[in-house]
């Protein structure tokens, strides 16, 4: 009440959100007057200086200027952005595992390439917060160092695994991340069938992010799957403080992960659908039980981690129920774009479905490379 119109539309992060999403249509980049001119089309009347502003306090994090005068979204690979990567990495040959495929590529440049509707489901893992999937960040990981990664003490002769730090996240960081998400849905969204349910891995602390992002790219939000688990976020007593303040706890304990439930808006009714596409919906475990949006599940053990070392590995006993679930008539295959160690491809390969994995860390990828098999063979009773 009491605001005027234009000081709506121009709220802070809206000038920002309305560049990302023309700059992620075009990714051969575009002057500042005309992307001001495209920004005015989307959310109204926006003075050219807003724009220049926002361009430039989101420099580098969001955007690259181009030497000719040009932006472009930093994580949309153009005409004079491709061979530049492809200088920088040099990307190995696509891996077939049985019904899986890993692929070494950035999944910005992959999904581009890819033939418009025909990825019929998404289960994916992605990084909650991109800084700590930095080169510099995961090298430090790697060494035992932490950098933003919290690193816990062993316990009880256990090791337990690294933590990302969310809560570290700068304003920056949380724009670059909105920003990426608004850009990579944007990329998948018309590499889906219609009906292609769409699995996104989050937290409570950033899913609104996340999730915000991608409802505005187009895709439709369907609810979400709780995982219910206990993790070690949260419930600690204020640092330095825990003697004198020991009946408070600074946030609570985490007991449940969301994973993200989206969709590309199917075509006619959820039958025709089916019958034309094979996707609109959820396969059920059996015929007179539907499948559920709240799953129990453990932490993933030790036995586990050994055959997949990878910091955010997820167990096969709860990642095995969303792959079987996310094709409704069992036909098709499922990507992961963020592939990590490939658990979601084993978890494919363990029900049956035919899947397709896309990972750009090398390490990463050597790391699925011999994964996948092994998780694919684990038996979830196994796991301690």
């Amino acid at each position: 009440m009491g605001m005027s119109k234009r000081t709506r539309r121009n709220a802070p992060g809206r000038v920002r959100d309305a560049i990302v999403e023309v700059l992620s249509q075009t990714p051969g980049g575009l002057p500042i007057t005309e992307i001001q001119k495209r920004v005015c089309q989307a959310i109204g009347p926006t003075p050219e200086s807003s724009v220049r502003s926002y361009l430039g306090l989101n420099t580098p994090e969001l955007f690259v200027r181009e030497a000719k005068g040009l932006y472009r979204a930093k994580h949309v690979a153009g005409p004079s952005a491709q061979p530049q990567l492809l200088h920088m990495h040099t990307w190995r040959d696509p891996i077939v595992i049985g019904r899986a495929q890993i692929v070494h590529a950035d999944c910005l440049v992959w999904l581009e390439q890819q033939t418009d509707g025909t990825i019929h489901a998404v289960v994916t893992d992605p990084p909650y917060g991109l800084h700590e999937y930095t080169p510099e960040q995961q090298a430090k990981l790697r060494n035992g160092k932490g950098g933003v990664w919290r690193i816990p003490p062993s316990y009880d002769g256990h090791e337990r695994s690294p933590l990302p730090r969310f809560t570290t996240l700068t304003d920056e960081q949380l724009s670059e991340l909105r920003g990426f998400f608004l850009v990579w849905a944007r990329r998948l969204l018309p590499k889906l069938v219609p009906g292609a349910n769409v699995v996104i891995a989050s937290n409570p602390l950033l899913s609104y992010i996340v999730a915000g992002a991608v409802a505005d790219a187009g895709l439709e939000r369907r609810g979400e799957i709780i995982r219910l688990v206990m993790t070690m976020r949260g419930g600690d007593r204020p640092k330095a403080a825990h003697e004198e303040f020991r009946e408070v706890s600074v946030m609570p304990r985490s007991m449940w992960e969301p994973w993200l439930i989206f969709r590309r808006p199917i075509e006619g009714r959820v039958q025709d659908n089916l019958r034309r596409w094979g996707t609109g919906g959820f396969r059920r475990p059996s015929t007179d039980r539907p499948f559920g949006d709240v799953l129990r599940s453990a932490p993933t053990g030790r036995n586990e981690r050994a055959l997949a070392p990878h910091p955010s590995l997820k167990p096969q006993a709860f990642l095995r129920q969303v792959v079987r679930a996310v094709l409704p008539l069992g036909t098709g295959a499922v990507l992961d774009p963020f592939a990590g160690s490939g658990s979601t491809l084993a978890a494919a390969e363990a029900v049956g479905y035919r899947s397709v994995g896309v990972e750009k860390d090398e390490h990463y990828f050597d790391m699925a490379c011999e994964a996948i098999p092994q998780l694919a063979r684990f038996r979830p009773s196994e796991s301690d």
